[in-house]
């Protein structure tokens, strides 16, 4: 059994750099990393989350949900894939293994998590090591998508429309 030194770095548009190293056990889970996160940056435990095992392009591969998402398929053709049931060291194939964690699909809260280290002596439990930067309230990210809004009844003026909201342009052609 060995400790395993992560650096988890909050990505966001702010140019201030926020990471947090966490020293975990290998024969841990990746609910009791989830949970150490969370704590490490002051963020609920009431959202939905998913850790996406990753390589050196940042790419989501393997993913590692909170919750068992096979609706009762056939658990046989389903692969170990739940926090509570992976073992961080049964996904570690790279000595600087990247990970991905979403939290919050709402707001889109992501973690980009690498391991920096090993340590013979094994923790207890996860711990924090080193704090670097504040970290956002969690509440400071908007879930809406800016983009993604549409006129009101208010903004719309339909003056000129006719009963299908055509108005002057069916005028224009000759049918």
């Amino acid at each position: 059994m060995a400790g395993l030194k992560f650096r988890v770095l909050l990505d966001s548009k702010d140019k201030n750099e926020v990471f947090r190293d966490i020293l975990i056990s290998d024969q841990d889970n990746f609910e009791s990393f989830y949970r150490a996160i969370l704590s490490a940056y002051n963020f609920s435990n009431d959202q939905m989350a998913s850790f996406y095992m990753s390589n050196d392009s940042w790419d989501k591969g393997f993913e590692i949900s909170l919750f068992d998402m096979s609706f009762g398929e056939d658990s046989s053709q389903i692969l170990p894939g739940v926090m509570n049931s992976s073992r961080i060291g049964e996904f570690i194939q790279e000595s600087d293994q990247k990970i991905i964690l979403v939290h919050d699909f709402l707001r889109m809260w992501i973690f980009l998590i690498e391991l920096i280290g090993y340590q013979e002596n094994t923790p207890e439990s996860a711990q924090t090591v080193l704090s670097v930067g504040n970290a956002p309230q969690e509440e400071s990210k908007s879930n809406e998508d800016e983009s993604l809004k549409f006129e009101t009844d208010a903004e719309f003026d339909d003056s000129d429309d006719d009963e299908f909201g055509f108005g002057d342009y069916e005028d224009q052609y000759d049918y």
